[in-house]
Parts: structure tokens; C-alpha cells; sequence
């Protein structure tokens, strides 16, 4: 079992930047990937970013070179920085952890951009 908090979110204006950070229990988050997700309002929920274990990472088209993911094992934690944030990127933002076939999520929180 993987329980996730989400914190960081907010409202900033068009430009600035937020960095969402992703606490997670349990012992395997070390072997975990770890993403980011969003939904906009009347929209699918999409991936935005993902890290495996190794670091690696992965970015969906509209945030490369904007959002990093990062990951600090030593502390069960996943971040999201990201930078130049757009109207568009308005969301709630949820974390999750794959472990094995089982994908656990977080609550999510909210960023809101405005222009």
C-alpha cells in the first residue's frame, strides 16, 4: 500500500513558477515510477511527467523544456518544478506511483495560472 500527498499548488500569474512536491509512504518508493498527471476542467486527465527508479524521465510535448520532474528517495519524494507556467496549464495536479501492476494516486492540488 502507497499512500501519496500532493502540496505546492497555487495561484501564480502567467510566467512565474510553482513547484509541487509528492510525499509517499512505504518502503518501495526507491523501485517505484513516479508522475505527474493533471485534469483541467471538462478535460481527460493527461500525463505530464514521469521518473523511474534510476531517474529517468519523460515529459508530454507542452511542458518539455518548462517542467522538471525530480525525485529524492532519501525522502519519499517526488517534485514537479515548473517554470514559464501558461493559462493552459491551469489543472489539478495529481501524483502517482506505480508499483508493480498497481498504480496508486494521490488527492491532487491545484494550480491555477492567470494572465
Amino acid at each position: 500500500q502507497v499512500q501519496l500527498v500532493e502540496s505546492g499548488g497555487g495561484l501564480v500569474q502567467a510566467g512565474g513558477s510553482l513547484r509541487l512536491s509528492c510525499a509517499a509512504s512505504g518502503s518501495m518508493f526507491s523501485s517505484n515510477i513516479m508522475r505527474w498527471y493533471r485534469q483541467a476542467p471538462g478535460k481527460q486527465r493527461e500525463s505530464v511527467a514521469a521518473v523511474t527508479s534510476d531517474g529517468r524521465s519523460d515529459y508530454v510535448d507542452s511542458v518539455k523544456g518548462r517542467f522538471t520532474i525530480s525525485r529524492d528517495n532519501a525522502k519519499n519524494t517526488v517534485y514537479l518544478q515548473m517554470n514559464s507556467l501558461k493559462p493552459e496549464d491551469t489543472a489539478v495536479y495529481y501524483c502517482a506511483a506505480d508499483q508493480g501492476a498497481i498504480r496508486y494516486w494521490g488527492q491532487g492540488t491545484q494550480v491555477t495560472v492567470s494572465s
